[in-house]
């Protein structure tokens, strides 16, 4: 079922470059934008302003643990190779983590029943509780215990403490964050990146006709990185960016309502750029409540935006569209996931099954040294 998906991988050395590895290159499919339209629900009726956050951020994270004891781990195969995958397993996005960590253990089954690709890792899973000094002393863990190369964590935050430890020993890390910033020597990324997906998304606007480009966007880490990846991408696509709005706090987000509204309402703002899902529906609520014709603006939102439960429900936000990684990768996973965990994989659940395959995979795997930069990156 997911040979598709392992042949990929046979090009992956050409896949990793700059020292991140492009997720949308690995897949068996591609980013497709447009394809999903927010259901016509009723909208919210008041509007308060989360604070601003980063991807996966829905609840506050744990406080950094004191004392933090070696975590056990599920060690799943008999290869030589030792590779450790850490993920939150608990902690604000444990449904996330475990669907990944199951998918993973799809993946190695799959290695088991495949003859012609050859066992060659044995695989421990580990739990960071979705925080920064947990991850650091999992991978200090993975390490001891003899990891040739660290899967994940998924935060940015985390993979950064992650692969400061994983550096410092010489480990390779590839980790699940679609934060570009979080990269750096020897720390690599397995994920869509905002690079490619904000310029996708302008594209297909700019497809259908739009020419007056805006963005609103967080004055958070993350948020750079979205502003550097849209001024980027428009500049690439010739666009035309009549304005890029930051905010800090709720009024700083009122404020920027109030100063958008006269382009809105005379056209010469056709498109907003609105990547923070925390935001994302209280600047719909804002716009509704301004009277604007949401049918004369197109709304682009983000990679992040996909499986929020409160955006579909922003009356404004019906008809906006955002990136969404093409279905086809995670239907060919579906079929066994819901037959062994009787539940529906995350999307994020084809980037764990890829890592595994990637790692087994007899060029990295077995490489002089294991998982060697120029076999990564080349």
């Amino acid at each position: 079922m997911d040979s598709a998906i392992y042949v990929t991988l046979q090009k992956k050395a050409s896949s990793f470059g700059a020292h991140i590895a492009r997720f949308a290159r690995l897949k068996p499919t591609k980013i497709t934008v447009g394809a999903v339209l927010l259901a016509a629900i009723t909208g919210c009726s008041s509007v308060g302003f989360p604070q601003v956050s980063n991807p996966f951020q829905t609840l506050p994270a744990p406080a950094p643990l004191d004392g933090v004891m070696p975590g056990e781990g599920q060690v799943l195969g008999t290869g030589a190779v030792n590779v450790a995958m850490l993920l939150p397993l608990s902690g604000d996005v444990a449904s996330v983590g475990q669907s990944m960590a199951n998918a993973a253990k799809l993946a190695m089954d799959f290695i088991a029943q495949s003859p012609n690709i050859g066992s060659n890792i044995t695989l421990t899973i580990m739990d960071t509780a979705g925080n920064p000094s947990v991850a650091a002393a999992r991978a200090s863990e993975a390490i001891r215990g003899g990891a040739s190369v660290i899967l994940g964590p998924l935060k940015a935050e985390s993979v950064r403490a992650a692969g400061a430890v994983a550096r410092s020993s010489g480990i390779p890390l590839i980790g699940f964050s679609n934060n570009s910033g979080a990269a750096s020597q020897g720390v690599y990324l397995l994920n869509v990146l905002p690079e490619t997906e904000v310029k996708r998304s302008l594209a297909y606007a700019q497809s259908q006709g739009r020419q007056a480009f805006a963005a609103i966007i967080p004055n958070t880490e993350f948020g750079n990185i979205q502003n550097g990846a849209f001024r980027q991408a428009s500049g690439d696509l010739g666009i035309a960016v009549r304005a890029i709005y930051r905010f800090s706090n709720e009024g700083e987000a009122r404020g920027v309502i109030d100063q958008i509204l006269p382009f809105l309402s005379s056209g010469a703002i056709d498109t907003v750029f609105l990547p923070d899902r925390a935001t994302a529906s209280s600047f719909g609520v804002l716009m509704e409540e301004a009277g604007l014709d949401k049918d004369n603006i197109t709304i682009i939102g983000s990679l992040d935006w996909s499986g929020d439960l409160q955006i579909p429900q922003t009356a404004f936000l019906v008809g906006a569209v955002y990136p969404a990684v093409d279905e086809a990768g995670l239907a060919a996973l579906r079929p066994a996931y819901e037959a062994q965990f009787g539940a529906t994989p995350h999307a994020l659940s084809t980037i764990s099954y890829t890592a595994v395959l990637l790692s087994n995979s007899q060029t990295l795997s077995q490489s002089q040294p294991r998982y060697a930069q120029n076999v990564l990156t080349r």
